[in-house]
């Protein structure tokens, strides 16, 4: 077994109801695979709803309440898409706070599909280039990304990806990206300035 991220442990921000399952749990085993711990993190305790795309599926205990999670406590954060996760995401505030103090102190980003948008509200696309679900690009633009379509893009220590079928390619650079750690904050969207 691979142990490239020992002792380190990666968040995975999620909204209460509402992820694609595959998103969570494929990247999810990468970390475990790697050696890392990953931990759900929830608006609340409880459990989370995954979907398969716009049906229920498995449920998922929540590790730790955003109103206990401190950003510094984590090595990188992944962000899952569904339409409606990163949709509830990105009106709570302590969400917003959590992914800002994580990009103001470098620490490598994995988002994919609807995910984006989460960045999008916490205005850390700016300057940036990465790739969503196509139906993404234009709030990409407008928050003042360059957004592309490729399989998976990566820009200092943000990983992003199109969709469910580019999560082998999104699960091998989050592996490494998570491996490498902290980045040189680059000054890009109002997040990045701010700790």
């Amino acid at each position: 077994m691979a142990s490239e991220l020992q002792g380190k442990k990666i968040a995975f921000l999620v909204a209460q109801e509402g992820i694609e399952e595959v998103e969570l749990t494929k990247p999810w085993q990468a970390v475990k695979d790697a050696a890392g711990t990953p931990v759900l993190l929830a608006p609340q305790e409880g459990e989370v709803q995954a979907f398969n795309h716009l049906d229920k599926s498995s449920t998922y205990p929540v590790d730790q309440s955003l109103e206990e999670a401190k950003a510094a406590d984590y090595d990188g954060l992944v962000l899952p898409g569904g339409v409606a996760n990163p949709d509830q995401l990105r009106t709570d505030s302590r969400a917003i706070a959590f992914v800002r103090d994580l990009f103001s102190a470098g620490k490598p980003v994995g988002v994919i599909c609807h995910g984006p948008w989460t960045l999008v509200e916490a205005d850390l696309v700016r300057g940036r280039k990465l790739t969503s679900w196509p139906s993404l690009q234009t709030d990409i633009r407008n928050a003042g990304g360059e957004w592309v379509d490729e399989e998976v893009v990566v820009d200092h220590g943000l990983i992003s990806s199109r969709k469910p079928d580019d999560l082998d390619a999104f699960c091998t650079k989050i592996v490494e990206e998570f491996t490498e750690g902290t980045h040189e904050v680059t000054d890009v969207g109002a997040g990045a300035s701010r700790s």
